[in-house]
């Protein structure tokens, strides 16, 4: 198997695509010439399904929603299509989309069609041919924040996505949404009782824009591909469906979420995106200083943001960790979602 390769597995039990249908759909209406169509799935990420379309020797790359019930406006496939069609002349990180579906006979949902990009995605673990030095982990963490600077320094009006999203009352409006998301995905009280202390003091200090950019919204290092060296240049940015126009250090606080450095506890473990059997990564507050030198941004209050992140992704896992506890999904990676919830909302109270 090829070193880009390796998160490729068969597709998963109830997660297959009609290929009949799906064949005479790309035929008709993307002109693809082909004899065989055959799929893989990639095995990454916790939400929208992605699988390799393999049509003779070219092969391109299909994004869905995930199976069950999903909270409105989410899991958005015709924005994901639209950022990268639209965002990839200036920010070629992000992947061109080729065609979008919104058909939902075809394959049971909207989808859209990607060019395949080829590297590897640093997970839990390191390539073994990628050296875990501590000069290539502050090296690996520096490009992180230069690929958000350069997206946080695009117009959005130059690249036609100047309509994207409601910037006016973006953070406001983002802690409504996920209050309410949250609210339909937990019985759990004393969960509750946590969730709203925080809430309650995210409102009472809530911060004003200083700029309005293009967020990714969901910015860490696993959606991020990578050259196959040591040299850890980027190749590609994935996961837009949530990008919209908002509020810069939305993003930087998510992502300080996902970070690791040598003063965390063993729950932050649980959290991170990165692999943890070496941890030589600069702190959250050289990140957060190599940030604002790159932006020229102000980030005296990034510890809102930081909370407001951890808040964020405590949801979005709740929901995940719902849909299994409900047995809308079988995947057993979602199993231990619930600590990690707790170990969340524990953080975001502790922050202030």
């Amino acid at each position: 198997m090829n070193i880009n390769d390796q998160e490729l597995i068969d597709v998963r039990k109830d997660e297959e695509l009609n290929l009949k249908d799906l064949s005479s759909y790309l035929k008709n209406n993307l002109n693809f010439e082909f004899k065989n169509l055959s799929t893989l799935q990639f095995s990454g990420g916790h939400a929208n399904l992605t699988y390799l379309l393999q049509l003779d020797d070219k092969e391109y790359v299909l994004r869905r929603p995930p199976l069950g019930p999903i909270a409105p406006s989410s899991h958005d496939m015709f924005r994901e299509h639209r950022v990268q069609s639209n965002l990839n002349s200036v920010f070629p990180l992000a992947p061109k989309s080729l065609h979008f579906c919104d058909d939902e006979s075809i394959i049971g949902s909207r989808f859209h069609i990607i060019e395949r990009r080829r590297g590897f995605v640093i997970r839990k673990e390191f390539e073994p041919y990628i050296s875990p030095s501590k000069d290539n982990l502050r090296k690996l963490s520096f490009k992180i924040i230069d690929v958000l600077s350069d997206l946080h320094k695009i117009n959005p009006n130059e690249v036609g996505l100047g309509d994207l999203g409601k910037p006016d009352g973006f953070v406001l409006r983002q802690l409504n949404g996920w209050e309410e998301r949250w609210k339909r995905s937990t019985e759990d009280k004393d969960l509750k009782l946590k969730f709203d202390k925080l809430i309650t003091f995210l409102r009472s200090t809530l911060p004003k824009a200083q700029a309005i950019t293009i967020l990714h919204n969901d910015f860490k290092l696993d959606n991020i591909m990578w050259s196959n060296s040591d040299s850890f240049d980027p190749v590609a940015v994935f996961d837009w469906d949530m990008c919209t126009r908002g509020d810069p250090l939305m993003d930087l606080g998510h992502m300080l979420n996902y970070w690791i450095d040598e003063t965390d506890d063993e729950d932050c473990k649980l959290i991170t995106s990165m692999p943890v059997t070496t941890i030589s990564y600069p702190t959250r507050e050289e990140i957060i200083g190599y940030y604002a030198t790159k932006t020229s941004f102000n980030v005296n209050n990034i510890n809102w943001y930081y909370a407001f992140g951890a808040f964020k992704l405590a949801v979005i896992l709740q929901q995940i960790f719902y849909r299994y506890q409900k047995g809308q999904t079988q995947d057993k990676r979602f199993s231990n979602f619930g600590k990690r919830v707790n170990a969340l909302i524990n953080r975001a109270n502790n922050i202030f």
